[in-house]
């Protein structure tokens, strides 16, 4: 573990300094592009207005074939396009694979200056972060990056989730965490080939009743999980994500995933197809209403402190926190989303 005086400090001379405070972006949708396809890349100017950060998918579902085009893809996409206030990122290939190195050695160079956030998948462990880490700082150094890329971790192995807590505090590099529902099942040898969501055999049932049928009652096969992640990124200042909804025949489950990993902390969501993109912008943006009732609080405790009753409700400092941490994701959407910025009323 490095020294609170060694934390902040580059790791190669030359290399742009960590950020002590993350830069502050709406990230309600990580959308993946896959690169090697040269009609989604033509898509990309448009859908920049349309997302909040524009992913280049390296990694799963990119054919063993087509990794250096999408390489390549990636690159050309990001040299060809001026991204704004919208998130450009990449998942680059896991560590132990043969393509890995050549995706940092060619990328950083060419496109580093543009690159807000490199997706690490199947991270097992804080030596997975210190070897990119490390890596990047080399890597900036000598092509000149003059802004630190952040490190985002998918949790994808029973390991992974195991040692969720040191890979948080691994290095100042760390933007936050996303859920990987697939491999993670795989790892743990889960019994499911769904790509997120529930399963209908996943049940609790209902206290046994003479003559009445006992009812069956749905549950999430990744609260556990969710929950962990969240608390692991929040203790540390990183953003926890859910990841990828694989069903996209089902816009209604999709978004009830959605909700559920919004409601216990995360700020965003994967999405694979163009229909979820708008899921994720619902689901992840405040609910007028909420955020109405959230400014009554915090403008009838402007101090944050004491009690007060708001529509037969009491408030305290406790649901002052709360109202706050709605008020200040609905500024960050208002000043986005010009139509939500009018409901919100800010």
């Amino acid at each position: 573990m490095k020294t609170p005086r060694a934390f902040y400090q580059p790791l190669a001379i030359g290399a742009p300094a960590p950020f002590r405070e993350p830069p502050i972006k709406l990230e309600r949708m990580i959308h993946f592009v896959p690169p090697h396809i040269e009609k989604m890349r033509q898509k990309v100017p448009a859908l920049i207005s349309q997302v909040d950060v524009v992913l280049g998918n390296l990694e799963d579902a990119i054919p063993a074939d087509a990794k250096i085009d999408a390489r390549r893809g990636f690159i050309q996409m990001a040299q060809e396009n001026s991204f704004g206030d919208t998130g450009l990122w990449t998942r680059v290939n896991c560590l132990n694979s043969p393509w890995f190195l050549d995706d940092l050695l060619e990328i950083v160079p060419a496109v580093g200056n543009k690159l807000d956030v490199i997706m690490l998948p199947k991270v097992e462990g804080l030596w997975d972060i210190h070897y990119l880490d490390q890596l990047l700082a080399q890597l900036e150094a000598k092509a000149g990056i003059s802004k630190p890329i952040q490190i985002h971790a998918i949790l994808e192995t029973a390991e992974g989730v195991k040692n969720v807590e040191d890979i948080a505090a691994a290095s100042p590099r760390m933007h936050g965490m996303s859920l990987g529902p697939a491999d993670l099942a795989a790892s743990r040898g889960m019994k499911t080939t769904r790509v997120g969501g529930g399963h209908p055999d996943y049940v609790v049932l209902a206290d046994a009743r003479e003559n009445e049928p006992r009812t069956g009652y749905q549950q999430d096969l990744w609260h556990y999980t969710v929950a962990k992640m969240v608390d692991a990124c929040l203790s540390y200042g990183l953003k926890p994500f859910y990841g990828p909804f694989g069903d996209f025949s089902d816009p209604a489950a999709c978004e009830a995933q959605f909700r559920n990993a919004f409601l216990m902390g995360c700020l965003g969501a994967w999405s694979l197809h163009p229909t979820q993109i708008e899921i994720a912008k619902q689901v992840f943006s405040p609910e007028p209403g909420e955020v109405a009732f959230a400014r009554k609080i915090l403008d009838a405790m402007p101090d944050g402190t004491g009690a007060v009753m708001i529509d037969g409700k009491m408030q305290d400092d406790a649901t002052w926190k709360q109202a706050k941490v709605i008020v200040d994701l609905a500024r960050q959407v208002a000043a986005k989303d010009r139509d939500l910025a009018e409901v919100y009323g800010l």
